[in-house]
């Protein structure tokens, strides 16, 4: 699934190319997805202009004069850009293509689990829309340090990675991600959130920032469908210091790293880097 590191490679790249121009045409071929795209989007956006294209969460967001397009990638979905010439054939999972000043933008969504929705802002902020309102704080918003995520997990008897997973103390650490910053920070991921003191959530805030600057530095990672408006692979995996080395030496101090199951999720640690 993308996770924050993919949408906001992808976020990027479509601003870059969308922002400021107008949308011509915006065409559903598909209205099959996790919830029906709106037989009355196309009326709903057609002509008018892009302003940003942004994100918040795993959610990408198409800011425009009268309202947000709402878009989410689900578990295989991508968006892809064309400019330049011929436009190539639609493919069979190609859902929606929105064409604005000689580019074209596909969603392309094989298990069609990903979304596009439209908020109006006659319905208020867009941040208090249902898919929205419930995130946690961004990992780089200046607020996040680690005393905002000892006071997110008072109380909390549940492990650590599953709380980076829920969402709620800080939004977009997915598995290969919370996986990983808690490699670096030397949190044991079945640790109870509420046992780990300030000084250790620090540890951790600065390994989720540095964990996700890196990951979008290197496009984000692919491990089944993902790819970015170009079609290119992300590659952080070729760098990760935890996840998938499973019975492979330590980076750090060479012991062999161990694979568990946490709800469903493989988990990658080392035992003596990450004692409980």
């Amino acid at each position: 699934m993308p996770e924050l590191p993919e949408v906001e490679v992808t976020a990027r790249a479509l601003a870059q190319r969308f922002d400021g121009k107008r949308v011509e045409t915006l065409k559903i071929h598909n209205r099959s997805l996790r919830w029906p795209v709106p037989r009355s989007l196309p009326a709903a956006v057609n002509g008018q202009a892009i302003e940003h294209i942004g994100r918040r969460g795993k959610y990408l967001l198409w800011q425009l004069p009268t309202g947000v397009l709402i878009s989410h990638l689900g578990m295989s979905g991508s968006w892809r850009i064309h400019e330049g010439g011929a436009v190539p054939p639609r493919q069979t999972h190609d859902h929606v293509e929105l064409e604005g000043d000689g580019a074209v933008a596909r969603m392309n969504d094989p298990r069609r689990f990903g979304a596009l929705l439209w908020h109006s802002h006659r319905d208020g902020d867009v941040n208090r829309h249902p898919l929205l309102a419930e995130l946690g704080i961004e990992p780089f918003d200046e607020r996040f340090d680690g005393d905002w995520l000892h006071a997110a997990t008072r109380g909390r008897s549940a492990d650590i990675k599953a709380v980076l997973l829920a969402g709620k103390a800080v939004v977009g650490v997915g598995n290969i991600y919370a996986t990983e910053s808690l490699f670096d920070a030397r949190i044991h991921p079945r640790t109870p959130a509420q046992r780990i003191g300030r000084a250790r959530y620090a540890r951790l805030a600065d390994a989720i920032r540095r964990v996700l600057g890196r990951a979008i530095e290197a496009g984000g990672s692919t491990l089944r469908d993902f790819s970015d408006v170009d079609g290119v692979a992300g590659r952080y995996t070729e760098f990760a210091q935890a996840y998938d080395r499973a019975g492979l030496p330590c980076l750090r101090c060479g012991t062999r790293v161990r694979r568990i199951v946490q709800g469903q999720r493989a988990t990658y640690f080392c035992p003596r880097c990450q004692r409980r």
